[in-house]
Order: C-alpha cells, then structure tokens, then sequence
C-alpha cells in the first residue's frame, strides 16, 4: 500500500527528532506531568495500533475485504483517557476512539493483540469479531465494561446518563447492578454532535440531576477536532456553549500528558463527588472523515498541513525521544514492522467466516423463551403479608371489578412488590400520579426511590430507561401520551432496539414503555393529546408492542412484558388506551361490562397471556371482525347487534400489534371465511394494511375488508369524529360485507 500524506509525514518528523539525555523510566517524561515514561511507552504502543488500525481499514477496502474506514487517526489522545480511568468504569464511546479501546483491553490482562485482532475482525465483518459479530464494527466487548454505540449523532448520551443514574440507584436500593458502587460512567462524542439534540438532553439532564443533589458519576468527554464532516465547528464553541452547571477540564488531545494529567483530574472529580463533568479535548482529524472522503473539496491544504504539525503520534514519540527513551530509528522500524504485521493479521481475518445468513444475522434480535416468560410472570411477592403491606391493607382481588387504570395501578402495585430493582418514571407520575391516575399511591408505598418524576424530557426519560436496563435494573418508564413519543423515538429504534443485535445479546436494555395512547377522549383533545400513529413502532425489527382493550388483559399482559423484559430482555411498548382507562360500561349505562376483577397470583399461572396471543369472542359463522383497543369495545357493541337481527359474528382481539398473532387471526378468518378489519389506526400505515398482507400470505381466499380512521391529524372536539373510525363505520362495513 503506498503510504499517504499521513505516513509520510510522520517518517519525516520523527526522523528529524533530536533524542534527549537518558531519563529513568519510573520517572515523569517531562517536567510538570505525572505521566511516567513506562506509562508514556506503554501508551504510545496503543496509539501506533490505533493509526496503524486506520492505515489497514483503508488497505482492506482496497483489496475489498474490509467495509469500515472512519477512523481514529488524530484522536489517539484518548488512550490516556482510558489510562486514567478503571476497566470495570462502563463506557459509551465515540467512534474514534481506537487507542481508548485499545488501552483498555490491555489494562484488562488481554494480549495487546487481542484488542487490535477484536477491531479487524470488526472491519472485515467476521462473525468471530467479540461483539457485534460482523454485524457492524463497534467498539465494545461485555469483559471491558464498552457498551457498543453505532450513533454518530450523540443518541447515546441519554443512555449513557441512565448508566450513571444506575450505578447510585441500584447502590442505593441494595440491588445488584452490572457496575461497580465506586464506577463513573464515561461518554464521548465528537464536536459536531454536541449540537444534536439528543446530546443536550444528556448534557441537560445530568446538569438538571445534578443541581438537585442527584448523584450522576458521568464524564463526557467531547472530543474536539473542529469538524462534523466538511462542517466547522466553530473556534470556542464547545468551551463558550458548555453547560454552565457541569464542571469543566480542557486538555490538548494531541498531548499525551495533558490529556493523561487533565482527565485523571476529572475522573477524580468525577468519581469523589459523583457529580457530572466535561472534560473538552482538542483534537486534530487526520485521515478525513472517512476512507471515501476527499478532504481538498473543502479544506486547504495549509488547514490539512496545520493539522499534520499536531499529529499526536507524533507528539508522544517527541516525548519519548526527548526524554532519551528511545531513538528516531528505533521507532521508525517499530512503526514499519507493527505495520506489515497488522497487515498479516489483517488478511487472516479477511478469511475468517462472515454472516451468510438472514436467520443467522436476525438471531439476537428478539429472543423469545415463552415457558420461561410464563413462569417468571407469576412470580408475586413473597407471603400475603407483604402483598397486604404493598397495597395498603386491602388486596386487589378483594376490590371487585376493576377499570382498566385500577387494572394497571394493580399490577404495577404488585411487580414493584415482588421485584425490589423495578422502578416506575415518567412525567407526574410520582406525586400526581399520572394525568390519568394510573399511577396513583405508588411512590407512597414504595417510596421516591423507585417511584419518581423526570423533567419533561422524553428523550431523557427514555435515557435513563435505557441505561437503568442495561445496569440490571427493570425499569417502567411512561411517556405522557402517544404523540410524545415521537420526540424521542431513536432512543427506542436507533438504541434500544440495536443494542442486542449489535452485541450478540452480550449487553440487553429490557423495559417496559407505558404509553398513554390513541384518540376518543371526551371533552379533551387535539392532535397532542390524541394520536392514532403506531406505525414508526411497528417497523422496529424485535420490539414487543401491546395493546391491551380490557382490564384483565391489561393486568396479565403487563406481567407477560414484565417477564419477557426480565427473562428475555425485550423492549416492550405497552399502549394504553386513553379513552377506556375509567370506562365501565359496554352495552348499557350501569351494566359495568367494561370492568373485571383481578386476578390472585394463585391463578396467575392460569390466565396468563403469551406474546403473540389473540382474544376471541363470541363463535359466529357469518363474519370475523378483526381489532384492536378502542376498536374491540365499539366491534363487541356491533357484533351484539348484528347477531340479534339473525347474523352471527365473531370478534378477534388481536391484542398484540407486534409480533402479530398471525396463527390466531388466520384460525378466525378461517371459519368464517369474510373478514372485517376495525382499524383505529390511519388508512395508509395502519395496523389494516398488514392484517390484509399477512392474510394473503398466509392463503386465505374469503373476502375481507377494512375500515380505519382517516389519514388525518386529530382536530379538537366534535369535529373528531369525522377523521376517526366510529362504531356506524364499523356497522355499516359489516353490513356491506355479509350482504
């Protein structure tokens, strides 16, 4: 490979590099740092592999055996980060952070080749690579606590405020946790993503902690090159912009003992005051953005060469060279016989097996274990005494018949009782109790330490679901209503949902997202507060998506999400219907059809509801409607009526959005050979259109139609009712299809 601009010019000035007196190796390098020069060699060798990774990526590409070229060239600094900090400190990495990783895996007792074998495996998509498996190349591996991140827009650094969260809380609570009780959480990111949105969520959210007396042990490192791309970032930014509530550490990144000097301060900091900080480091990007990237389109040539005279490669050697600890020649053959070997081990993993599979590329997507899930979702708390103590005197099933909020509040009730590591957050959900009241009582009875309020931030609340997940606890965030969960909707797609498939299910984030969704509420309303949109849900390959209609399926549905998040680690969304949390009527005024008693964990094991399950009601002949939430009250109504004028219809509940209860909906269709699909969902990307693609797949030759809720948005009042399926509707297609 003929060698760029980078190479050379590290050959010419080491060459030039003048050696200084012998200095004791124990001793600092230079005058003024507590960096060693044993330190300071061991370093350099992280970063020489780090570059030497970079110049193979772009080898590998040319032979075409390799698919990753962005790089870590210029940001070697970063291995005196991970120098300065613990193996078993979680960390969330930026994607150049080569030396960082490289540094760590030796300071966990691995072989210096292991780690540089672990990225080239990554880069040339074998299955053998440690974490993602050829999936994609990461940095992360479960033995050195590097939770993988593909983000390169900072979507992160909410989780990465969710791990620091969990390190104090599970502590506090006296639960185990993945982490340390002494670890701090460290996060870094590049320059440009420190204008994304997501990252000041993060940054936010540990200042807002923070200033509350909330313990967060998070470093942020920003790594500063001064691009996003062929965006300048521009001069002072990250130093004038920075939370004014963190505390701050700014370090010269292509200096090897300021970075190692400034970042133990941090870590420190950090670690002693369990407080947030960022810790700013000037970098340099050499390589351009990536192997495709041509630089000279938007920089010049005195901006390129500028950057070159900071090369922190070659800093470290002038810093070992000056401190007599080796020569110009001695590293010059050492940089060429690292090389040509990176480049033998390089082929090696080309050869290596990679995915050839859609079975094998999709098996850590969604594991499911139903025998296991149905035996942990009857777990209760242990004896009555402690149930009778969770719910205040009285046990639910000594109630009566519940609504479907008192079905939830119950169960939460329960799993809070019986599994100390639960926690329940959201927006009011503590001292109100929700807008709805769903979650009324609970932090009375199992106080503020499970049971609290975030600041309104979706993607902050789902932040720290995700890093309380990933730390061993099992948190039930709620988002305050359907429409806000597109705020923050990556933090479900792009980090929940990847991180089982991006490390082999090494790492699982389980959860269980309660959403106050869908439309019809009276007297209140608007497009915010009334959303029938499902779809960006349904299309993320393995999350779970519940929609419980009926209060006794709420309650068993939430202990089958409840025990696939814990057995199975799923990411579960559990949309609550609005409209029927305190409905309690079906046919007539009083006949409390709508409520149900709830069920003693005697029988739990008995009425349990696996993922994938369908309800049918009624055994009509003449037509199947096929529904869901809303849709199941206002079909069970029609279908009532169709069958006292001599029709006889049957009501299929599908309860489960994703996956769908595909064996159930074909079994119904089936016998009545015409099927009506009650969708509450919009006509184009409602749940209808896959209902009809999954029943002609799956053969079925009888005749089916549909009937939705306008492509609209939700408008206020009564005008409502002209964009939203409506109970006539319903009749009305039905009549239609059995004439």
């Amino acid at each position: 490979m003929v060698r760029d601009i980078v190479e050379t010019h590290f050959a010419e000035a080491v060459a030039a590099l003048s050696p200084g007196a012998p200095r004791d190796a124990g001793l600092p390098v230079r005058e003024g740092t507590g960096l060693t020069g044993a330190r300071c060699r061991e370093l350099f060798e992280f970063q020489l592999g780090s570059r030497l990774l970079d110049v193979t990526a772009r080898w590998l590409r040319e032979q075409g055996q390799g698919f990753y070229t962005i790089g870590s060239a210029g940001h070697e600094g970063n291995a005196a980060i991970a120098a300065a900090l613990r193996t078993t400190d979680p960390a969330l990495l930026h994607y150049r952070s080569g030396a960082f990783y490289l540094t760590r895996s030796a300071m966990a007792g691995r072989l210096p080749e292991e780690g540089l074998r672990d990225v080239l495996l990554g880069l040339t998509a074998a299955v053998e690579e440690p974490i993602a498996g050829g999936r994609h190349k990461v940095f992360g591996h479960p033995d050195l606590a590097v939770i993988p991140q593909t983000s390169t827009i900072a979507s992160h650094l909410p989780r990465a405020v969710g791990v620091a969260f969990a390190i104090e809380r599970a502590r506090q609570l006296g639960v185990p946790s993945a982490w340390p009780d002494d670890a701090i959480t460290v996060c870094s990111f590049g320059d440009a993503s420190i204008n994304h949105a997501s990252a000041l969520s993060g940054l936010n959210t540990a200042a807002y902690g923070s200033h509350q007396g909330l313990a967060l042990p998070i470093l942020f490192v920003c790594e500063d090159n001064g691009l996003g791309i062929s965006v300048r970032t521009p001069q002072g930014w990250v130093e004038g912009a920075h939370h004014p509530l963190l505390r701050y550490f700014a370090a010269d990144g292509c200096d090897l003992a300021d970075v190692h000097d400034v970042t133990k301060s941090a870590a420190e900091h950090v670690r002693t005051h369990r407080a947030p900080a960022l810790l700013h480091v000037n970098t340099v990007r050499l390589m351009g953005h990536a192997g495709s990237d041509v630089e000279l389109s938007y920089r010049t040539k005195r901006e390129i060469n500028g950057d070159l005279e900071r090369d922190p490669l070659v800093a470290t050697a002038r810093l070992l060279v000056e401190a007599g600890l080796t020569t110009p020649d001695e590293l010059l053959l050492h940089y060429d016989t690292t090389r040509d070997h990176l480049f033998k081990m390089a082929m090696e993993s080309s050869r290596r097996p990679r995915l050839i599979s859609a079975a094998d590329i999709m098996e850590p997507l969604a594991p499911r274990t139903p025998e296991a899930v149905a035996s942990a979702s009857t777990v209760a708390a242990d004896g009555a005494e402690a149930r009778i103590k969770a719910f205040g005197g009285k046990l639910p099933e000594q109630e009566g018949p519940l609504t479907l909020s008192q079905a939830i509040n119950r169960t939460l009730t329960d799993a809070l009782a019986a599994h100390p590591d639960v926690l329940v957050f959201g927006e009011d959900v503590a001292r109100k109790g929700g807008v709805y009241g769903v979650t009324r009582g609970l932090q009375k009875r199992f106080g503020l330490g499970r049971v609290f309020d975030t600041h309104l931030d979706e993607q902050a609340v789902l932040g720290l679901a995700l890093g309380s997940g990933v730390s061993g606890l099992l948190p039930v965030p709620e988002i305050q209503y359907l429409a806000y969960l597109h705020n923050a909707l990556d933090q479900i797609r792009g980090e929940a949902a990847t991180l089982p498939f991006f490390s082999q299910g090494a790492f699982r984030n389980p959860m269980v997202v309660r959403v106050a969704s869908y439309a019809y509420q009276k007297g209140f309303g608007g497009h915010f507060h009334n959303d029938n949109s499902i779809a960006a849900l349904r299309d993320i390959p393995g999350l779970v998506v519940a929609s419980p209609a009926r209060p006794d399926d709420a309650a068993s549905m939430l202990r089958t999400c409840l025990a696939a998040a814990r057995t199975d680690g799923s990411v579960c969304i559990f949309l609550e219907p609005i409209a029927l949390y305190n409905t309690r009527d079906l046919f007539e005024d009083d006949d409390k059809g709508w409520l149900s008693p709830y069920v003693p964990p005697a029988r739990w094991a008995e009425t349990h509801i696996p993922i994938g399950r369908a309800r049918s009601y009624g055994d009509g002949r003449d037509l199947t409607i096929v529904t869901f939430g809303n849709g199941l009250r206002m079909s069970l109504r029609t279908a009532v009526r169709l069958t006292a004028e001599g029709f006889s219809c049957r009501v299929l509940d599908l309860r489960w959005l994703s996956p769908l209860p595909v064996e159930d909906l074909m079994r119904a269709a089936e016998l009545t050979g015409k099927v009506l699909i009650a969708d509450e969902t919009r006509r184009t990307g409602g749940v209808s259109e896959t209902i009809i693609a999954e029943l002609l797949d799956g053969g079925f030759t009888g005749k089916i139609a549909r009937v939705t809720s306008s492509d609209s948005f939700i408008p206020l009042g009564e005008a409502a009712k002209h964009v939203l399926l409506s109970e006539d509707a319903i009749e009305a297609a039905a009549r239609k299809l059995l004439s």
